[in-house]
Formats: structure tokens, C-alpha cells, sequence
């Protein structure tokens, strides 16, 4: 029997994510009162949305509308003129006066934060007549200047009602560019139907249609046309490339009947959600006669709900009715009811109105209630770091704080895996009956394995080492090197109290370490027969494991030294992430101009792998590999052939320009192809990085030890290491990609042998013919070289 549900914590409702529901009527034209806001609250919701001005105003709209073309077509008769010269340009447009205490219910109050401020939607902002969209932006401005005055934070506005008029939608986006000028406080969420489904717009008349009748029989004739459901995706990456990615700029989403395919919930996810907005006509009847959402819906918004900043849900047009609320008592006739009148209510059992739960609200409770908890990866810290910009850390710059040091070991998975390398690694060392470092032509007999941990921080990996040896019964001389000299005091202080004086501490950058000393005569140097190191970083090598590695290898015991890690690849993906690109453009905007040329450390969440897996062009691809140790020349070797002076010298022997090459091994170069099936926007690439711990070396057929942060790979290899989060390489610039097209991503890895930086490229080709590729877009060559973030001085 399963024990799950004897936990009450991992089980109780706070493990999982909260619903903040909130209710719309569109068909509201007045703000609640205080007592139908209460009632609604009541009913079972948390928040409502309020029109900012009323059928007052939209009469006295269409008047000033209806009294402008009759003047116009006065003014054309008079003058004898043509139709064609109706449209004369400096005609004036109607002027849409200051608004009255009549044109809206909406003011300031206590509550004004629990209200979304609804703009109207019968206004056109895409509107081909150009009176009607100069109307429309006039009411626009109005409203958003007069929700910003009572206090709203958050004013929801109608997306356009079709995609294929670009002209329109750029209109519209210039008008929500404005609209955020004119309200520098306020969020501004578009509301958008997740794809064009028939019956999922509004349904309030446009001014365009109650003016131009036709443009309904030109939409309705579109509608019997294939829907693409990408278009409404095209018309909001418009409108936010327009505003420049603004923060305030949020996305509420109109959920269909019909849940679209995994591609587009995906691409969703990655924008800047703010409201989930679900109709009465998307629920379905259970055996019950309840309402209820499908599984694949249920699915989709559970999904959604692990976002760091989670969505709010609006239900549509389920009550309670218009009717309902106009029939409540008003409680201030009741507030101080007669001594007579009191007593009757008593003697009669009369209770106060108890509205009742509403039943779509009651079933979104439920649904709250079923999600799957948290996960190990989803506590709330881990939770915190979700799409938060870190640079890179530079150890072999910088000496970490004893609170970074402990974050890491806080992660069981990553030292787990490391002991169960070396517990191998001595295991075998025996089987094999390899001979030992120790050992001396007056201790010829000698089995202890020299162990040395390059950058031990503060021990964890030291401890592991402890534990292998205990496990396998090996006697081990221990060392371990530490640059950082705050760290070593605290492994002199732990080699005595934890690990009984059995570690050689000591104090140097592991390049520079002369080599451990035999136990029976320390004046003698030997070699090392397991170097145990955690150099790694997000990207395998961008913490210089390669040249520091470099640096202490030769001291490895040839040819049966081991290394651990034994190798590790580094690995790439496009992706779209508009939060990222928004906040890096922030960055920019603030001061740091090289903000697009940094590589980002973060945990990657909203975000859309653009890539589909296909054979031969996998979704994340290895870009290079390292391997350890270096079967090639080494920075001594080199000294020896070309002189130490030569390692200085400018305009020589190496492949950059003023390097001596001694470090050209280490560099690497990618070119990679993905393919993209459907279209969409990359703002740059994501890196990820896999190690090979070590390989068995008596059976081929057993699976290496291994960790992983790859997306499709990290459960099978190390499930729940937290210990590195991804590599960003951001785009300066958003890349625009057809249906149909291929992304060429190129990557390098530089060096000068004093630094070590990346660089990247991503062009776009789309297929224009069977064998035929063009190219249609590229971005700039970026260089993180400008940073000097990756010193190895």
C-alpha cells in the first residue's frame, strides 16, 4: 500500500500552487456596487474586472461620430466634391471631449486594487478608417489616463480581432506603445484567444462594425479558412517588439475549447502571462451535471502554474448574472432595521442572503486541490531562481564566500555521484593491481593510493574521498589544494575535527603545486594516481577546468592515473525567452552596454525550445568535448620547445592575434543546424553541459558514472542535481524565423592564452524549393571578450 498520503506536509494544499480566481461579465457596462462586490466575492471569487467607462460614454461617442460624417458630407456637397475626395487628409477628426461623472461608476475607493480596470471593446484600434482608429485611440488614452487617476495597477485591453492586417496590428501596437506613456504605473495586459476558435472573441460590436457592416461579412468569410494557430501569436510578437519588450507589457489568454498541440502551449508559456482567462462555453458537463474542464485542459494549466510568477484566473461570463445582482437588497436600507422589525426577522427565522458557492468557481477549488505537489526541483528557493540573471562565478578569479561554498554542498545528488566515481575508480585500481605512487625502492610494497582533490573549497569532495576509501578498504594519502585562503583555514580547522589529521592541506593555485611528497621521505617528490576535481561550470568549461587542469595534470601518474571527471561536453539549444531579452534590454538601459554580450548563468523556465527534435539534428546538440588528462603538449612541454619566453611573446607562433598559442589546444569551434518547423522569435541559446565521473575500465558494457543538466537527460543521470543551473548567451537583437526554417548556430571558444572567452553567431535559412535554402536573417557576431569575465591570470 502506498504511503504517500501519510505525509501530511507533502501532501497538504500549501505544497502545491495557489488559484487567485476572479470573475468577468462581458456584458458589465457599470462598476459593482459595494454590495454586488461583496456578493460576487462571496460566490466564491477573489477579485472582478470593472469597465472604466459606461454606456453613457459609448453614446455619446457614437453621436459625436454619427454628428461628424453628417457634417462632413455637408461640408463635401456644399463644395461639389468627388467621393474619392471625401477622404481629403486634413480634414479634421471628431475631438473626443473630457470625460463626466456620467461617462463612468468608476472611482477611486479601498478596494480599487482588487479591481482590473477593463477597457472598452468596442473601440478599434486597428480600424482601416482612419476617423474610427483616430476616435478609438482618443477613448483609448482616455480611459487609461482616468484608471491610472483612480489607482488601478492593471488595465486589461481587447486584442485585435484578426491577424492578417499588418497595417492594423502595427496601429494597435503604436497606440499601446502610447498608452504605456500616458500610464507609467500601470500594467498593461492584452487579451488575446490562444488561437483564432471560432466563438472565442469578443463579442461587443466595434465601432468599425457598427459603421461598416461590411467588414463582418469580410471577418466571417476568414474565419471558414484553415486556422493557422500561430497568427495570434504573429500579431502579439508585433505589438511587444513595437513597445521594445516593456515590462509592463503582460499577455492574458483567452483558453479554447480545444487545446492546441504541445508547440503553441510551449510557445505561450515563454511570454509574459498574466491572466488565464476560461469561458463558460470551454467547460464541459461531468456525469454530474457539474461543470468541468477536460484532462488535456487540466493538464495545460497545471502547467502553466509552476511559473515563478503565477498566472491569475478570470472565469467568463458564469455568474453571477447581471439579474442576480440587480436584485440584491441594499444594505443600507436594511443597515439599522426597527426594534419591531428585528424582532420579527427573529421570530420568523430569517437569515441574512447567503449567496451560494458559485459552481465553476467551486470546480477551479477542485482542480487546485488535484494538482501534483512540488517537486524536490520546486522548492521555494529553487523556485526564486527561476529566469534570474547570475554572472557566471570565477573561481580562479575570485575567492568564494563560505555561503556560496555551503549552496553547493547543500546538493546530495552532484557528491553522491562522485563518491560512487571514486568508490569505482579504487575498486578497480585493486582488481587491476595497478601500482600505487607510493610505492619506493625501500617500500617497494607500499598499496596506498595517492588521492589529490585540486580546489577543495570546504571538503565535501574531500569527505567523499574519506567514504570511498572506508567503502573499498583502500589506504589513501589524501591532499588538498586551495587557492583560496579563507577556505583554508577552515580545511585546517576540519582536517583536525572531522577527519582525525589524515589530509595534507595546503595553500596554492593547483597550476603552481610542486607535488606530493612521499609519506617515508618528504624531500621526495612522486606523482598523483586519482586528481579528483569539481572545476566544472554550466557549460562544462566556461570556470576553466581545461586550463587549470593543465596546470596539475602533469603530476597524474602515467599511463594509469585517473582523472575524475574523466570528460565532459558542453551542449546548446535556441530558445525564446522574452522575460530574459526584457530583462537584459533593462540592464542596457541602466548602464551596462555590454549586457548582450555576457554569458548568463540562470535556471531557464518560461521559455520555448523553438528546435524539433529530427534524425540527424537532435533539439540540444554537443557543441565540443574535453578529456582528461591531455594526450597533447602542455604548457611545459611547450616551454621546452619554444623557450618560457615564447609563451609571452605577441604576433607569434599562436592562432590569435599577439599569442604565443600555448594554450590553443583549448580551443574549440561548433557549427551546428537546427530545424524549426514552425515559426517564431530566438533570443539567444541555451547551454547545458554532461561529465563522464569515470568509465569502467573492466567492463565496457557497464554505464559510466555520469552527471548531466541536459533537459532530456538529467533525470536518467543525476535526477534533482540542483548544483549548476543553465549557460544564456543572449541575442542583442530578436531573430525572426519563417515556417520551415533552419537555425545555423556558431560557437567558439577563444583564448589569447592570458583569457578565455566565447563567441556566437545564429543565422537564418528557410527552404524555398527542394534542394533550394535561403538566407533570411542573421545576428550579429557576439563576443563575450569585451567582459574579460573569464580571466585565467
Amino acid at each position: 500500500m502506498s504511503q504517500g498520503n501519510l505525509n501530511p506536509i507533502a501532501d497538504s494544499f500549501e505544497n502545491r500552487p495557489s488559484f487567485y480566481i476572479g470573475q468577468h461579465d462581458s456584458h458589465r457596462y457599470d462598476v459593482l456596487t459595494d454590495d454586488q462586490y461583496t456578493h460576487v466575492l462571496t460566490s466564491g471569487f477573489q477579485y472582478v474586472t470593472a469597465p472604466i467607462t459606461n454606456r453613457h460614454f459609448f453614446q455619446r461617442v457614437v453621436s459625436l461620430y454619427k454628428n461628424y460624417l453628417k457634417e462632413r458630407e455637408q461640408w463635401v456637397s456644399e463644395r461639389g466634391l468627388t467621393p474619392t475626395q471625401l477622404a481629403n487628409p486634413s480634414l479634421p477628426p471628431p475631438i473626443i471631449p473630457t470625460l463626466t461623472d456620467e461617462d463612468t461608476s468608476l472611482s477611486p475607493c479601498s478596494h480599487i486594487g482588487s479591481l482590473i480596470a477593463y477597457s472598452s471593446p468596442w473601440i478599434d484600434l486597428c480600424s482601416p478608417d482612419p476617423t474610427i482608429a483616430s476616435i478609438s485611440r482618443q477613448v483609448f488614452n482616455i480611459e487609461v489616463a482616468y484608471a491610472n487617476f483612480c489607482g488601478a495597477r492593471t488595465i486589461m485591453v481587447p486584442g485585435p480581432r484578426q491577424d492578417g492586417d499588418s497595417c492594423g496590428i502595427v496601429q494597435y501596437a503604436r497606440a499601446i506603445l502610447e498608452a504605456l506613456q500616458v500610464a507609467p504605473r500601470v500594467n498593461i495586459v492584452i487579451h488575446l484567444p490562444m488561437y483564432r476558435e471560432p466563438g472565442l472573441e469578443e463579442k461587443a460590436q466595434t465601432l468599425s462594425d457598427i459603421f461598416n457592416p461590411q467588414n463582418g461579412e469580410k471577418e466571417d468569410a476568414k474565419k471558414s479558412k484553415e486556422i493557422d494557430i500561430f497568427t495570434v501569436w504573429d500579431s502579439w510578437n508585433t505589438i511587444r517588439s513595437v513597445c521594445n519588450y516593456n515590462v509592463r507589457l503582460f499577455v492574458a489568454l483567452r483558453i479554447p475549447r480545444r487545446v492546441p498541440e504541445k508547440t503553441l502551449q510551449e510557445r505561450w508559456f515563454s511570454e509574459p502571462l498574466h491572466f488565464l482567462t476560461i469561458g463558460k462555453n470551454t467547460f464541459q458537463q461531468n456525469r454530474a451535471g457539474h461543470p468541468a474542464l477536460s484532462r488535456h485542459h487540466q493538464d495545460m494549466i497545471n502547467r502553466y502554474m509552476r511559473l515563478k510568477v503565477t498566472p491569475w484566473l478570470i472565469l467568463c461570463d458564469v455568474g453571477p448574472s447581471a439579474e442576480e445582482l440587480a436584485s440584491l437588497p441594499d444594505s443600507k436600507d436594511a443597515e439599522f432595521p426597527s426594534l419591531a422589525e428585528a424582532a420579527k426577522a427573529t421570530k420568523g427565522n430569517r437569515k441574512p442572503h447567503q449567496p451560494s458557492i458559485n459552481a465553476y468557481a467551486a470546480y477551479m477549488r477542485y482542480l487546485e486541490r488535484q494538482q501534483p505537489p512540488y517537486s524536490n526541483m520546486e522548492t521555494p528557493a529553487l523556485i526564486q531562481f527561476q529566469d534570474w540573471l547570475q554572472p557566471p562565478l570565477q573561481p580562479l578569479a575570485d575567492n568564494l564566500e563560505s555561503a556560496t561554498y555551503e549552496v553547493f554542498e547543500g546538493d546530495p545528488v552532484k557528491y553522491d555521484q562522485y563518491e560512487k566515481a571514486i568508490t569505482e575508480a579504487m575498486a578497480e585500481w585493486k582488481e587491476l593491481k595497478k601500482p600505487t605512487s607510493s610505492a619506493t625502492p625501500s617500500n617497494p610494497k607500499s598499496d596506498e593510493l595517492i588521492v589529490t582533490v585540486a580546489g577543495a573549497g570546504r571538503g565535501p569532495l574531500v569527505t567523499r574521498v574519506l567514504r570511498a576509501a572506508a567503502k573499498t578498504n583502500t589506504r589513501v594519502q589524501v591532499w588538498a589544494l586551495e587557492k583560496n585562503q579563507d577556505a583554508y583555514v577552515y580545511l585546517l580547522r576540519k582536517n583536525k575535527q572531522d577527519w582525525n589529521n589524515q589530509v595534507t592541506v595546503v595553500k596554492t593555485d593547483m597550476r603552481g603545486w610542486e607535488g606530493p611528497r612521499l609519506r617515508d621521505d618528504p624531500s621526495a617528490l612522486t606523482k598523483v594516481d586519482i586528481l579528483v576535481s569539481e572545476l566544472l561550470g554550466s557549460f562544462g568549461d566556461n570556470e576553466l577546468s581545461p586550463e587549470c587542469l593543465d596546470g596539475i595534470q602533469h603530476h597524474l601518474a602515467r599511463p594509469h592515473g585517473i582523472s575524475i571527471p574523466h570528460s565532459y561536453t558542453a551542449h546548446l539549444s535556441p530558445i525564446s525567452t522574452p522575460k530574459l531579452y526584457a530583462d537584459i534590454s533593462g540592464r542596457v538601459a541602466t548602464g551596462d552596454v555590454n549586457a548582450f554580450m555576457t554569458p548568463w548563468v540562470v535556471r531557464l523556465f518560461a521559455i520555448d525550445y523553438v528546435a524539433q527534435h529530427v534524425p540527424g539534428h537532435p533539439r540540444f546538440q554537443q557543441a565540443w568535448e574535453f578529456v582528461h588528462p591531455v594526450g597533447v603538449s602542455r604548457i611545459d612541454d611547450f616551454a621546452d620547445v619554444h623557450g618560457k619566453a615564447a609563451r609571452y611573446a605577441t604576433g607569434g607562433v599562436g592562432a590569435m592575434a599577439g599569442s604565443a598559442g600555448s594554450n590553443d589546444h583549448n580551443t574549440r569551434h561548433c557549427h551546428l543546424t537546427f530545424v524549426c518547423p514552425t515559426r517564431g522569435v530566438i533570443h539567444g541559446l541555451a547551454g547545458f553541459f554532461e561529465s563522464v565521473l569515470y568509465a569502467s575500465q573492466t567492463d565496457t558494457g557497464k554505464e559510466p558514472v555520469e552527471i548531466s543538466i541536459l533537459p532530456d537527460q538529467i533525470d536518467r543521470k543525476s535526477k534533482d542535481m540542483i548544483s549548476w543551473f543553465p549557460i544564456f548567451f543572449p541575442l542583442k537583437t530578436p531573430l525572426y524565423f519563417p515556417q520551415d526554417s533552419e537555425l545555423e548556430v556558431s560557437m567558439w571558444r577563444q583564448t589569447d592564452d592570458s583569457k578565455v572567452w566565447y563567441e556566437w553567431l545564429v543565422e537564418v535559412y528557410a527552404w524555398v524549393g527542394p534542394k533550394t535554402r535561403m538566407k533570411v536573417g542573421s545576428s550579429e557576431l557576439h563576443s563575450s571578450h569585451l567582459r574579460k569575465r573569464l580571466s585565467n591570470n
